[in-house]
This record gives C-alpha cells, structure tokens and sequence, in this order.
C-alpha cells in the first residue's frame, strides 16, 4: 500500500515537471500574445473606441501580460501533474499484479 502511494506521488511530480518544461518551450509566448491582447480588447471596450498609448495603459497590458503568463503557467502545471497522477495509477496497476504473484510465491517455497 505504501508503495502505491509514493509511485502516485512520483509520478505526479514527475507529471508537473513534465508540465512546467512544456510552459517553458510551448506557453510562454503564447501567454505574453493572450494576456496583452486580451488586454487591449477589455481597455478597447471599457473605452470605447481605439486605446491611446499612455503609460497607464501601458502599466495595464504588462499586468494582463503576466496574469497571462502566470494562467498558462498553472494550467500547464496543473495538467501535467493530472495525467502524471493518471500515469502513476497506470503503472501500479500494471505492476500491482507482479507484487502479489511474488508474496504469494513466497511463503508457498518455504514449505
């Protein structure tokens, strides 16, 4: 039973470092693209019209830039630890049935 459990942690962490590396190569981009962008629509709207230029626009789009980062971040994270977990379960199954054969096994050679 305890090995079950630290197979599922490990694979969970190893599911969000997996995670994490994938936000590094494939989601920082995208994050600072959405979030400023997402910006500018919600500034375009509330203003009505095209956004000017000033700093504290500016101040408002690099803070949307990073709630952008800081979500496709966590969602990465979150994700890759969902099917680390997922893989962790898996590979207890797999090998749960090798560990009973061989407890069972035992005692049956000492007689």
């Amino acid at each position: 039973m305890r090995a079950r459990k630290e197979m599922v942690r490990m694979g969970t962490k190893i599911g969000a470092a997996l995670g994490a590396i994938a936000f590094l190569i494939f989601g920082l981009v995208p994050g600072f693209y959405f979030g400023s962008y997402g910006t500018l629509v919600v500034l375009k709207h509330l203003m009505g019209g095209p956004v000017e230029p000033t700093v504290l626009v500016r101040m408002i789009v690099a803070v949307g830039i990073l709630l952008g980062v800081v979500c496709i971040g966590s969602v990465s994270i979150v994700v890759g630890s969902i099917l680390g977990t997922g893989l962790g379960y898996l590979v207890e199954a797999v090998t749960a049935p090798a560990e009973v054969k061989e407890a069972a096994e035992a005692p049956a050679k000492t007689k």
